[in-house]
């Protein structure tokens, strides 16, 4: 192709070590409606190892960030990248993706940025640590104690990305990378990498995050890998067949460089036995096969390629396919009446043909057909239209197990018992999504159950959810994307264990006063602080962990214990009764568990009014001694850790939440009962607090 018509193309540029790189020459890619050159695509001259140590040395910036402000960045980001959304619609036409296509890819891929902004906020503390799981005690005495904590790698997380979503597909890996304190590599397929480079234009040009926490390259990969250190980790998605190639890769191998592969995988969907033609959960499998195939024209590694339906209703769900596949538009997506746009490209459109020959082998062809095509160009675009295959010996066939046509293509799977359903399930080895439709609890738990140990997710669809459900093919920020074997035996997304994988998780063992300092939340049997000020009268600012209260003594009556019993309706034998309590476990009476959290509270609380404006939440509870009538209390409230909140749209009084942990001793020192309480403290405002005039506080 001569210059002069590569002149107007795109020339998506890699953005490595703080720069753009753009080359005159590359591969040519073609848009998939109309066949017409597109975009020119090359990572020629990119410096590899270059981009692998700027990130290393620029991740100092985002780890020095804490979760909380990272999360505040993320959040911003996707506000910015929402207002720039239409661009990228424009862009993801030309891939063949329909605008609802492109929904999922773009807006989904925007929304787990918020999704991750607002879990890291919400259950992350604003360290640049995250300590992880319960004080561990070592010795007997009490003076060795260990914990866990979570601290970013200090490497690049490296993101080889697939072609189907190429906004999705990074976003869903620099979020939680981003939260975990790792700089981003991010490397495209290159299909569709004119897409990705727009959105990381417009994520640099935002200056919402540090320079260097997000680095791309387009075209192809070059010696990227053989570049990676024991810091970094390596996440795939792609083809199983690829995945096995780069997990041996020397270098990844030799430097146990962390590799977790999201790969394709054979994904089955299963109508249950106990369903009728005339029942909402046919149609609804029905809906379901047909939206799964056209969706993203089949290219979704969630996708169902295998649709498993018991044999006597095999005949009928294959009428409901050919209806439901007979409203598929076929054409340019970027048109209104248009459901199902094109394949990526004309050579991912005749990989697929290809598999489907070889499909042919053990089943037949039961629904195809070439639809009118409402606009594009059937020869030069990469049009395919929906086909349906039938196995009749699925027990014993191999190819609808193991190849796998990413495209517009799923073959129905007979089945007898619910046995065999399950055993067709695992001849795929492995599976991201699998989708069970059935009514029948029974029936459901049996499948699930049976399927678990072989599939990342499960759906158990039915008229109960069919107005909520996300779909078989949708996965979700707080749920795992991944699965075993052939789907790659790696785990995305999830909630914040995607944030750990960027992490070390190190056992730190000390003093409790030491392991105190290091984490900055208490730890039971350090040193504490004792002031003439009552912690109560203390704001958010002026507290401190460790600062504590250790209240006056009480003495528990029959009195308490009747007065409780009748207030709350609460005549448990084991308080009021003397036979019963002598005869039970305690061999007296006791006072109610929830009396004593009462009692403390009233010797704790600071009654006037001050800087604390509510009792937050209380967990962690525990009793453990009785007390019984005659016994004296008394409680410690120490400040366990502080949790700063933002500003909510209305709220003029800034806050944060400040955890106390109580303990309830009796006249001998032991220990009766402990709980953590939450409340909810005023503070100054500070930089991370919107101007005053936008909460409504007065100037």
């Amino acid at each position: 192709m001569t210059q002069s018509m590569t002149s107007d193309l795109l020339r998506p540029a890699s953005y490595v070590s703080g720069s753009w790189h753009a080359n005159a020459d590359g591969q040519v890619l073609l848009d998939a409606v109309y066949g017409r050159p597109v975009a020119v695509i090359s990572s020629e001259g990119v410096d590899f190892a270059g981009a692998l140590a700027y990130g290393r040395r620029a991740g100092g910036t985002l780890r020095r960030m804490t979760f909380h402000e990272r999360a505040r960045a993320l959040k911003a980001l996707g506000a910015f990248l929402m207002e720039r959304k239409e661009a990228y619609y424009a862009l993801s036409a030309l891939t063949g993706a329909t605008r609802r296509d492109s929904w999922v890819d773009i807006e989904g891929g925007i929304g787990t940025l918020f999704s991750y902004a607002s879990a890291a906020r919400r259950e992350l503390p604003d360290e640049r640590f995250w300590p992880d799981g319960r004080v561990e005690r070592l010795g007997r005495e009490g003076t060795f104690v260990g914990r866990h904590l979570l601290v970013p790698r200090e490497g690049v997380a490296v993101q080889i990305n697939a072609f189907n979503f190429p906004v999705w597909g990074m976003l869903e890996k620099f979020a939680p990378a981003f939260i975990g304190g790792m700089p981003s590599l991010v490397k495209p397929a290159p299909q569709t990498a004119y897409l990705t480079e727009r959105v990381v234009r417009d994520i640099v040009a935002s200056g919402l995050i540090p320079e260097g926490a997000l680095q791309l390259v387009t075209g192809e990969p070059g010696s990227l890998l053989d570049h990676v250190e024991e810091q970094d980790v390596v996440a795939f998605t792609g083809s199983a067949a690829t995945a096995a190639k780069l997990r041996v890769h020397p270098a990844i191998v030799g430097r146990s460089v962390p590799f977790n592969a999201e790969a394709d995988s054979l994904n089955a969907s299963v109508l249950g036995l106990s369903v009728k033609p005339e029942d909402p959960e046919f149609a609804l499998f029905v809906r379901e096969v047909a939206r799964e195939m056209t969706g993203k024209a089949g290219q979704k590694c969630t996708a169902i390629r295998r649709a498993l339906v018991p044999s006597h209703l095999v005949e009928a769900v294959t009428e409901g396919l050919r209806r439901e596949l007979a409203k598929v538009t076929l054409g340019d997506p970027a048109r209104d009446d248009v459901r199902m746009g094109a394949l990526v490209s004309v050579e991912q459109r005749e990989r697929v043909r290809e598999t489907l020959e070889k499909l042919q082998q053990e089943a037949r062809v039961v629904i195809s057909g070439e639809a009118q095509l409402l606009g594009g160009d059937r020869e030069k675009g990469a049009f395919l239209d929906p086909t349906v295959l039938l196995c009749e010996s699925p027990l014993t066939a191999r190819g609808p197990h193991e190849l796998e046509a990413f495209g517009p293509v799923a073959t129905l799977l007979p089945y007898d018992s619910l046995e065999d359903a399950v055993h067709l399930t695992k001849l795929g080895r492995g599976s991201l999504a699998g989708s069970i439709v059935s009514h029948d609890r029974a029936e459901a738990t049996e499948l699930v159950l049976g399927m678990a140990s072989s599939h990342g997710r499960l759906l158990v669809l039915n008229r109960d959810n069919a107005k909520e459900n996300t779909g078989h093919g949708s996965p979700l920020p707080q749920l795992n994307h991944g699965g075993p074997g052939r789907a790659g035996g790696g785990s995305e997304l999830g909630g914040l264990s995607a944030v750990r994988h960027h992490m070390n998780r190190v056992a730190v063992q000390a003093d409790p006063t030491t392991l105190t300092a290091i984490t900055r939340e208490f730890v039971p049997g350090a040193e504490v602080t004792e002031d003439v000020v009552h912690p109560f009268r203390k704001s958010f600012d002026e507290i401190q962990v460790g600062d504590s209260l250790l209240t006056h003594r009480r003495t528990v009556t029959e009195a308490d214990i009747v007065n409780f019993a009748g207030l709350t309706g609460d005549h448990f034998y084991a308080h009021v009764d003397e036979i019963g309590a002598r005869e039970g476990i305690f061999g007296k009476r006791v006072a109610h568990g929830y009396f004593l959290i009462s009692a403390a509270a009233g010797q704790f609380v600071s009654p006037a009014a001050g800087p604390v404006l509510a009792n937050y939440g209380l967990e962690n509870l525990r009793f453990i001694e009785p007390v019984g009538i005659g016994d004296t209390i008394r409680t410690r409230l120490t400040c366990k850790r502080k949790i700063r909140k933002d500003l909510r749209p209305g709220e003029t009084r800034p806050t944060g939440v400040v955890e106390w942990r109580s303990e309830i001793t009796n006249q001998d020192g032991v220990l009766v009962a402990t709980y953590d309480i939450l409340t909810l403290v005023e503070r100054a405002r500070d930089g991370f607090d919107p101007p005053a005039e936008e909460s409504g506080v007065q100037a």
